[in-house]
């Protein structure tokens, strides 16, 4: 049976206009316009944009993803859903590399694909833990690779301080892997050997990298200056300056939204040092467009770019032969007023 939504204003991404989707029993949009809505439809008010899709999530509410039991990985999973975050990667900080043939098997089935964030880290380590940062020699790559043949890995970051030759950056992208550039202090000129070797993203920029220099920009300038690197942002106005924020998304409107959201109480660490968010993507959303940020652009950068940064061709956008994943969205604060997934109404109503 189809069901039509008709909104106030879609973003699809694109400009808001008023419009509807026809979604088919399959979850799946079969059709998408404008003009006289058809009949049986159900009014939806606000704005009707693609759902949110995380590439960078260590945990939800009191849920770690990297030790969970897989009863709480669902419960996460549904919660985030609810959040307005219809996919997401759950994400692996540094660990002793032999362990996590014990650690990633509980998320095979969670999420879209794993972000493996270390252990493969330089000089920037921020809240990782030095005792488990090493460097991608032939050994550790053979591993790494397994790891990568033999579960759903979709995003691995590495500094390229610690990928000698960028043995690794290749071989992870020949594999289809995402391949972020983070927890560095490369220069601009080894981020850019990076990006010809195959990186794509940068992960959280301004944070655990090296500081931008007029005379050494550094990855941060490499992230905003070259087109094959798409960084990514914590918009919980703590990670990164609200200033520093629109500085970098008029630089470079091609940039992503991540919450690097961490279990609750979790954000910092013993010794003050950030450790993560607890926001959602719906937060951070809201966050960009109170800076000024065109509601439009927010999307995008919570859902269709990081969609294309996966390359994930069946959602993201608004488009017949798409995932109905939609949220709806007020159309000046951007604040979440519904979910959907598959086309189902997924919406907390706690």
């Amino acid at each position: 049976m189809t069901r039509v939504l008709a909104a106030d204003a879609m973003c699809g991404p694109g400009p808001l206009l008023p419009g509807w989707v026809a979604v088919g029993g399959d979850g799946t949009i079969v059709e998408v316009g404008a003009g006289a809505v058809p009949r049986g439809a159900e009014t939806v008010t606000g704005v009707l944009a693609p759902g949110f899709v995380d590439l960078q999530v260590n945990g939800h509410d009191d849920v770690g993803f990297a030790t969970a039991e897989l009863d709480d990985l669902h419960r996460a999973t549904e919660a985030l859903a609810r959040s307005g975050t219809t996919t997401f990667c759950p994400t692996v900080v540094s660990h002793d590399l032999t362990s996590y043939e014990g650690l990633l098997p509980r998320l095979d089935g969670i999420g879209h694909g794993i972000h493996l964030e270390g252990p493969f880290l330089g000089d920037a380590p921020g809240a990782h833990d030095r005792g488990f940062l090493r460097t991608l020699d032939p050994r550790a790559l053979d591993a790494l690779l397994t790891l990568v043949d033999r579960h759903p890995v979709a995003v691995v970051t590495i500094a390229p301080e610690a990928d000698p030759g960028l043995a690794g950056v290749r071989a992870l992208s020949d594999r289809g892997v995402l391949v972020a550039l983070g927890h560095t202090t490369s220069t601009y000129e080894t981020a850019l050997a990076a990006a010809d070797a195959g990186a794509r993203a940068v992960t959280h920029l301004f944070n655990a990298m090296g500081a931008f220099h007029h005379r050494a920009p550094g990855l941060v300038g490499a992230a905003l200056d070259d087109p094959r690197l798409t960084p990514t942002l914590i918009a919980d106005l703590v990670h990164v300056h609200p200033a520093a924020l629109r500085l970098a998304i008029a630089a470079k409107p091609r940039s992503a939204l991540v919450s690097d959201a961490v279990v609750r109480g979790a954000s910092r660490g013993p010794n003050g040092m950030l450790a993560g968010s607890e926001i959602t993507l719906a937060d951070a959303v809201c966050n960009v467009v109170a800076l000024g940020v065109p509601l439009d652009r927010a999307v995008a950068m919570a859902s269709t770019i990081p969609c294309e940064m996966l390359g994930l061709i069946d959602r993201g956008r608004i488009e017949a032969g798409r995932r109905a994943d939609l949220v709806v969205l007020d159309p000046d604060t951007a604040r979440l007023y519904r979910t959907y997934q598959r086309g189902v109404e997924i919406t907390s109503r706690s």
